[in-house]
This record gives C-alpha cells, sequence and structure tokens, in this order.
C-alpha cells in the first residue's frame, strides 16, 4: 500500500508542472508501475485469502478502492488537461500557420510591388522580426513553409538589390555564419541522443540560419542544396524514428495479446483439475505469465489500455475457476467432517464412563469408522488432535483405574533389568549365535509389560544403550538394528495371549505414521508452488525437495512393515 501512495504522490507532484506536454511519458510511465504493482498486491492479496478460505480462517483484507479510485481520477483529470494543452497548442500552431502564410503573401506583394527600397526593407524587417515571434507550426507543414519563406527572401534580397548596399566581408561573414549552422547540422544528423531534443534544435538552427544575412549568389547556390539536402536527412531520420516505435509499440501489444491467449488457454485445464496439485502447477504457470506481461514495454495508450483490461479480465477468470473449485472441494469434504464431528462426540459422550469393557470396544468400533470414513482435507489432522484426544482421556482413566497393575509393573521392571544386565554380560566373539541371543533378549523384553512410568524412559534407555554397545561390537548398521527390533517386536506380539489386540494396534499405529507423514508431504509440496523463482529460492526449494523424498522413502518402509504383519 506504501508504494501505490508513493506513485500517487508522484502523479499529485506532475498536477503542478505547467507544461504537461513535454512530461507525458512521466505520466504513464507512475501510471504503468502504479497498475502494475496494484495488481501485484491485488494478486497476492486473492491467492492468501484462497488459502485462508480453504483453511477456514479469516485475515484482514486490504482495500484498495479508495487509492485506485482516487489516483485514476487524478489521472484522468491530468490527461484531460494535458489533453487541452495539446488542443490548445495545435490551434495555435494553426493560428501561426496562418500568420506565417499572411506574412508570405505580403513579402510577395511587397517583392512584386514596392519599388522605394528603404520601405521594402523597412517592412521586410517588420515581416521577419513578426516572422521569429511566432510559434510553432504543424510539423507536417513546417518544412514546406519553411522553403517557400527561404524562396520568397532569397527573391525579396535579389529584387532590392540590396547587394550593392552589402560589403564584401558581409557576406562572407554571412556565408561563414551559414556553415557553421549547416556544420552544426550534420553533426546533428549523427546525433543518437532524445529524437524529440533533436527536433528541438533543428528548429532552432533553421531559424539561425534564416537569421542570417545573404552570400555572394555562386556560394549561395553552393551551400544551399548542402543545407537542404541535409535538413531532410534530419527529417527522414525523425520519420524514421517514429516509425520504428510505432512498430515497436504494435509487437509489445501483439506479446500481451498472446500472453492473454495463454492466460485464457490456462482457463481450459483449470476447469478439469482435480486436485491441489493440479492447481499449484497452474497457479505456477499463471505467475510466469504475469512477471512476462510486466516486462513487455508499453503499446499505443488506447490499445494498451485495451490489452490491460483483457489481461485484468483473464487473471480475474482464472482465479473465478479456482474459487469454484475451492468452494467444490469444500462442500465434498464438508459431509465427511460431518460425520468425523458426529464420532468425536460419540467418544467424548464415553469417554468418562467406568464400564471398561463395554466402552472400550464401543470406542474401537469408533475408531474403525473413522478409518472408514476416509481424509478429510486440511480439516483432518484437527479434526484426528480432538478424537485422539478423546479416546486417549477413556483409556487413560481406565488405565489409571487398574491399581493392581502397579505391583506387575514393579515386578516387570525387575525382569527387565535382569534381562538388560543379561544383554550387558552377552558374549559377542560368536557374532551369530550373539545375534541370535540379542534377538531373543528383544523379544522377551518386549513380552514384559509396562514397567512404573516414572522408570519407564530410565529402563529404556538402559535396554538401547546395552543393544547400541553389543551392536557396535558386531558392527551391525542402525538399518539392521531397526529391522531385528521389529522382528523382534513381532514374534513378542505373536506368542502374546493378546496377539490380535495387539496386531491391531500395531497396524493402527503404523498406519497413522504413515497418514502424518504423506500429510506432512503434501504440506511441502504445495508450500514449494508459492517459492519465488530467485537464487535464494532455489536453495530452499532443493531442501523441501530433499526433506519430501526422505519422508516418501520411511513411508515406504512403513508399508513394507505393514505388510509383514499377519492378518487376523
Amino acid at each position: 500500500m506504501e508504494q501505490l501512495r508513493l506513485f500517487l504522490e508522484q502523479l499529485i507532484a506532475l498536477e503542478s508542472q505547467d507544461n504537461l506536454i513535454a512530461i507525458g511519458r512521466e505520466i504513464n510511465e507512475v501510471k504503468s508501475d502504479f497498475e502494475d504493482h496494484l495488481m501485484e498486491a491485488e494478486r497476492i492479496q486473492q491467492i492468501a485469502v484462497l488459502e485462508a478460505s480453504e483453511k477456514g480462517e479469516l485475515i484482514d483484507i486490504v482495500d484498495f478502492v479508495d487509492i485506485k479510485n482516487d489516483f485514476r481520477t487524478r489521472y484522468k483529470a491530468l490527461q484531460e488537461k494535458r489533453k487541452q494543452q495539446i488542443s490548445l497548442k495545435e490551434t495555435l500552431e494553426r493560428e501561426n500557420l496562418k500568420l506565417k502564410k499572411g506574412l508570405l503573401d505580403e513579402l510577395k506583394r511587397i517583392i512584386e510591388s514596392e519599388e522605394h527600397i528603404a520601405s521594402a526593407f523597412q517592412s521586410y524587417k517588420n515581416i521577419h522580426e513578426t516572422w521569429k515571434k511566432i510559434g510553432d507550426i504543424p510539423r507536417d507543414q513546417r518544412d514546406g513553409i519553411q522553403k517557400e519563406y527561404s524562396r520568397l527572401l532569397e527573391i525579396f534580397f535579389y529584387t532590392m538589390r540590396i547587394y550593392r548596399e552589402i560589403k564584401d566581408h558581409d557576406y562572407k561573414r554571412n556565408l561563414q555564419l551559414k556553415q557553421k549552422v549547416l556544420h552544426k547540422l550534420q553533426q546533428l544528423r549523427n546525433e543518437e541522443e532524445d529524437i524529440k531534443s533533436i527536433e528541438q534544435q533543428l528548429r532552432h538552427f533553421q531559424d539561425e540560419w534564416e537569421e542570417i544575412g545573404p552570400v555572394q549568389n555562386e556560394e549561395w547556390e553552393l551551400i544551399k542544396p548542402k543545407y537542404w539536402e541535409t535538413v531532410r536527412q534530419i527529417y527522414e531520420k525523425i520519420n524514421l524514428h517514429y516509425e520504428a516505435q510505432r512498430q515497436v509499440y504494435i509487437q509489445n501489444i501483439a506479446a500481451k495479446r498472446a500472453l492473454i491467449d495463454e492466460i485464457l488457454g490456462l482457463h481450459s485445464a483449470a476447469s478439469e483439475a482435480k486436485s491441489n496439485k493440479d492447481w499449484d502447477k497452474l497457479i505456477e504457470q499463471l505467475k510466469a505469465l504475469q512477471e512476462s506481461y510486466k516486462k513487455i514495454g508499453p503499446g499505443s495508450r488506447k490499445e494498451n489500455n485495451e490489452a490491460w483490461k483483457a489481461f485484468r479480465e483473464a487473471c480475474d477468470g482464472f482465479f473465478e475457476i479456482k474459487k469454484a473449485f475451492s468452494k467444490a472441494q469444500y462442500e465434498a469434504y464438508s459431509g465427511l467432517i460431518e460425520k468425523k464431528k458426529a464420532l468425536i462426540v460419540s467418544v467424548n459422550e464415553l469417554k468418562d464412563s467406568t464400564d471398561w469393557k463395554s466402552s472400550a470396544q464401543k470406542i474401537i468400533g469408533f475408531q474403525k469408522e473413522w478409518k472408514a470414513i476416509g481424509n478429510t482435507g486440511k480439516a483432518e489432522n484437527r479434526l484426528w488432535a480432538e478424537f485422539r484426544s478423546a479416546c486417549d482421556a477413556f483409556f487413560n482413566a481406565r488405565d489409571n483405574a487398574n491399581q493392581s497393575a502397579e505391583k506387575d509393573r514393579e515386578h516387570n521392571h525387575t525382569l527387565k533389568l535382569e534381562l538388560i544386565k543379561k544383554i550387558e554380560t552377552l558374549d559377542t566373539s560368536n557374532r551369530s549365535e550373539a545375534l541370535k541371543s540379542l534377538r531373543s533378549l528383544s523379544a522377551e523384553f518386549s513380552e514384559v509389560g509396562q514397567v512404573p512410568h516414572a522408570k519407564k524412559e530410565e529402563v529404556y534407555a538402559a535396554y538401547k544403550g546395552a543393544l547400541n554397545t553389543r551392536y557396535g561390537e558386531l558392527a551391525v548398521s542402525a538399518k539392521e538394528k531397526e529391522e531385528m527390533a521389529f522382528i523382534a517386536k513381532l514374534e513378542s506380539i505373536q506368542a502374546s495371549t493378546d496377539r490380535s489386540k495387539l496386531l491391531q494396534k500395531e497396524r493402527f499405529d503404523i498406519r497413522k505414521q504413515i497418514d502424518r507423514l504423506e500429510q506432512e508431504a503434501n504440506r511441502m509440496e504445495t508450500n514449494l508452488s508459492f517459492f519465488a523463482r530467485s537464487k535464494g529460492a532455489e536453495s530452499l526449494r532443493a531442501e523441501v525437495d530433499k526433506k519430501i523424498n526422505e519422508i516418501q522413502q520411511q513411508v515406504s518402509k512403513l508399508k513394507t512393515r505393514l505388510k509383514q504383519l499377519p492378518n487376523e
């Protein structure tokens, strides 16, 4: 918003300029910069609103209407004022043309009828002074009028026979002055500076040329063709510049229209998008097209405005399709969300129950229903946290109610310490036998029930430390240790009297880990689409890609373990 206000302040500053014709390019550049920054700000806000809508969140929306209306009103008024100045300038040029034509007629009359040299010369001086005071005339008339004036002056000086009163050194001096002007014109012909500056200098040098008095006829016949040829070449250069500029404008408008067609082409692909991943790719393409549009130069004012309007409409149309997709997606998930909310209510009604067996069976049934319902999109994590919290509340209360289990935990603690001692003193000289023993001891350790909560971490740390020491002596890799631990755990479960329940719990835990990792990977992939295309951003993209690959490897390993569990 601050940048937009700066552009508004620049426009207000330009309003105080007297000559608006000369700053037309600055006015249009300020408008173009304002519109570009406005489009970028609105685009960023549109994406933020869509993302917030998908999350069910609310964000503060910046209202660009006032500053946009204020800027465009001022710009329109400023352009209208400039248009009036241009109109006034054209009117003055037409009036100046009439005045100069009148002076040409007066000069012809003096040449044809005035016989008194002093009077004729005074009339010429009056005409010449008036001629110099008259301002610009239309460009397309300037060359012809100037040539006619020069021709009549030449005739006048010859007709009045004033060459008799001019001394030889005056002729030479006039020739030198005209040669200097011709040299300046020849230098100007080779200049590569701003074309408007060349036009102004050309008019100045032509006026300077006409103010210089006559030269000897033979010298005049030599210098005059050079002068007019140089002037003609400069006019050709000016005309070529404006023609080239018109061609560039045409190419710019064609390039902008091609980009608009590409954006309209995205509408078809957007209408067929089926997932957020599809939309991420489409939004990335749209961003690239918007950046390309900003880099294209201007066209003629009317066509540039028309192209800009079409460009905005094409972008707005794309986001309307995205909005409709998000709405449809939300409606599709809303039914599943309501079902899971109903399950959360049901579990909450049972979480304070003391009918441990019946309530536990019901809650386990609710957990199965939860899995059967499937994923609910971005609401899944929040719903799962509520559901899991209610389930945990019940099972924790049940565990706490089983006070007699505390003695068993103390006994289990003693048994696990004994197994840890066996692991610590295990003979590792025979690697094969040692690995079998470690596997057997690990299975026994897993079969032993829970220990007191306060001692759980201490026992587990001692157990892991003892295993790691033995594995280190046997040069067992981290992957082998992990696989051995899982196999030992699986064997322990299969040997348990509560085998079915333990397998179900293991299967549930593994699937939960898979769901969490896949959601994390999806979130990272979604975030990737919003990274800018810059050197710093590419490094961050590579880091995120690496993390996604690691997560996918973990998911693959968990799915393999899921297949290893027996179906019961």
